[in-house]
């Protein structure tokens, strides 16, 4: 009758309604009963006695892309009870591409493979993840720098009417083929060139099909009201459903900033905008360290880059931004900016740049030009990460019922071709942190609150009408875990330590985890939308 049945649990549904103890029964793929099971049969019997019983967690927002061909067992995502997860975010996908050889090029954290695949469309980019054993259920989004890229290259500039019809194209195609939706990175090289005229006809690709646009907005400190605003207005014109990502706003933006955003929010609803939003659960925020470059010098590519990089001239350009995409570093404190993962400086990761200017003998920024011209090839796989965020502004997200949380990270693994990856510093322990620092020690948030915000909250807003929540007939993606001793080990120095106080995962009815060890199972599947 079942293959597995959970016991004498408290089980939290993923509503946000509160734990109540019981059994819940598993066969095949699916949850078949939940209550009080009194014959469980030759089921295989999960003593969850004192721990919590919840719906896998589901991370909306990562950079997965390509690390999952690189290495599919998502372990920092499994290792603290993450089952699903949606890369392609902030408008970076590793498809659609002209040629195979501009994968490197769409593609952070490229690692070079024994056997890589082979892709030009976004139906043969899924066709061919779907041939790697996976951890974790994974969805993909298509990203507008992408596309741009398919279409302009790196030219210094947005598209005319003809290619930004081209651009949609593309995007329809991929949304066609099972994309879960569009983003875009306003922030990035090339979206930091697109203005809503661009976008909105993609936005209406995405908005014709049901499907979320997600967008890492333009300018979240000084001028964040225009970024929002810009965003707001973007889904308004194409009608698309607007998921904002990271919400948070930078080191640079005046107090009031989040308050403010959260009405606009508020007026755009009332004008029947169909808007939500998520957070990150600390206040370390990361990204490509070539993003602090202005937009003429990202112009042409890696080569052009480095050859600018080696001009004096250009260098003191550079470093004269008025406006760099992270104030911290205008404000010169370096001591809060960490280097995250690089590959021909990997001595220097966990260290911030002050220590990083005194190591070297030199001004801190002219430390951060010559480790991305030391990088080479690899540049845009060189990350930081800086402290530019604050609990007040994440509790007053929290607060907020309709508010997701995400990782913003990559999956990764301590051991095997990924063992020198960083997606985050928490990129270990984002749920586990949310969990421990939220909810326990800080009371933000209660249980079964916090669990829909990474449970329900993310299933409702993407469509996954099969999960998400721990009813009959709901897929079995489930996490037991113990609330009074979860918690993310990682930090700067140490981002590869796993999580704790995760008993059992399963994903698609089949163990991941057991009695807190990983399993050799990796049940997770490509869900085409």
């Amino acid at each position: 009758m079942f293959d597995y049945v959970i016991k004498n649990g408290e089980i939290f549904d993923g509503t946000g309604a509160q734990g109540v103890f019981g059994d819940i029964g598993v066969s095949g793929d699916t949850i078949t009963a939940i209550g009080r099971i009194e014959d469980a049969g030759n089921a295989k019997i999960i003593d969850a006695t004192g721990l919590s019983v919840a719906p896998g967690f589901i991370d909306m927002h990562t950079h997965s892309d390509f690390t999952l061909f690189a290495d599919g067992r998502a372990e920092s995502q499994v290792h603290q009870g993450v089952t699903t997860e949606v890369m392609g975010q902030c408008g970076l996908s590793c498809a659609p591409v002209c040629d195979h050889s501009h994968i490197r090029s769409v593609s952070p954290w490229y690692t070079e493979l024994d056997h890589m695949p082979h892709w030009h469309s976004y139906g043969e980019y899924l066709d061919a993840l779907s041939q790697v054993d996976l951890g974790v259920n994974v969805m993909g989004f298509v990203g507008h720098g992408t596309v741009h890229k398919a279409v302009l290259g790196d030219a210094l500039r947005a598209g005319d009417p003809d290619e930004v019809s081209r651009m949609t194209r593309m995007v329809e195609e991929a949304l066609d083929q099972g994309a879960g939706g569009f983003s875009s990175g306003l922030e990035y090289w090339p979206g930091i060139l697109a203005a809503p005229d661009h976008l909105v006809p993609m936005c209406m690709a995405a908005a014709a099909r049901g499907k979320l646009y997600a967008t890492h907005v333009r300018n979240r400190d000084t001028q964040y009201d225009l970024g929002f605003a810009e965003a707001l207005a973007t889904a308004r014109q194409s009608g698309a459903r607007l998921q904002i990502s990271h919400i948070q706003p930078k080191f640079g933006a005046p107090r009031h900033a989040m308050e403010h955003t959260l009405e606009m929010i508020e007026v755009a609803r009332r004008y029947d905008v169909d808007v939500a939003f998520d957070v990150i659960p600390h206040d370390w925020n990361n990204t490509l360290m070539a993003s602090i470059l202005p937009q003429w010098a990202q112009e042409g590519g890696v080569d052009d880059v480095l050859k600018r990089l080696a001009d004096p001239e250009c260098r003191a350009r550079i470093k004269a931004n008025p406006k760099p995409m992270w104030l911290l570093v205008k404000a010169e404190r370096w001591s809060d900016i960490v280097l995250l993962h690089a590959a021909a400086n990997r001595e220097l990761v966990g260290a911030d740049f002050a220590e990083i200017g005194r190591m070297r003998n030199c001004h801190p920024y002219d430390a951060v030009l010559d480790i991305l011209a030391e990088e080479g090839e690899n540049m845009l796989s060189v990350f930081w990460a800086s402290r530019s965020f604050t609990d007040a502004d994440i509790d007053l997200c929290l607060s907020q019922p309709e508010c997701g949380v995400i990782s913003d990270t990559i999956a990764a693994a301590s051991d095997g071709i990924l063992r020198e990856h960083v997606g985050s510093i928490t990129g270990y322990g984002w749920a586990a942190r949310f969990l421990q620092y939220y909810v326990r020690d800080r009371s933000v948030l209660s249980l079964s609150e916090a669990l829909r915000k990474i449970t329900q909250i993310p299933a409702q807003r993407l469509g996954l009408e099969d999960r998400g929540e721990l009813a009959r007939g709901k897929r079995a993606d489930i996490c037991v875990f113990d609330p009074a001793n979860i918690a993310s080990n990682c930090s700067a120095r140490y981002p590869r330590r796993y999580a704790s106080g995760i008993a059992h995962v399963m994903v698609n009815g089949q163990l991941s985890m057991h009695n807190g060890l990983r399993t050799n199972i990796n049940a997770g599947a490509v869900l085409r939308m």
